[in-house]
């Protein structure tokens, strides 16, 4: 399976928010080989990432900064950012999928 690069954030905004509104319809439904994180620093927003996102550098940066600054209490029963939901979009929109 070959790594698709999605060429803008807008394209890749939209096929995440496809698999959200997915997975939203039962929020324990994730598809197999993804991850549902909650971001955000205040309200918290569901996202469904590729668990191919765990391995890249970036966003194991994310996650270790996330880590340090405010543990890993996890209140929403999933794994939380605290992040800028821009920030987070930003970042993801720059990660092969894979």
């Amino acid at each position: 399976m070959g790594i698709i690069r999605f060429p803008s954030l807008s394209s890749k905004a939209k096929n995440f928010s496809k698999l959200q509104g997915l997975c939203n319809k039962n929020k324990l439904d994730v598809p197999k080989g993804y991850l549902a994180v909650y971001v955000g620093e205040i309200q918290k927003t569901r996202f469904v990432v590729p668990l191919s996102f765990l391995e890249h550098p970036l966003f194991k940066d994310l996650l270790r900064r996330s880590e340090e600054e405010f543990g890993f209490d996890h209140p929403m029963g999933g794994l939380t950012i605290r992040c800028h939901e821009d920030v987070f979009t930003d970042l993801i929109s720059r990660l092969p999928v894979s």
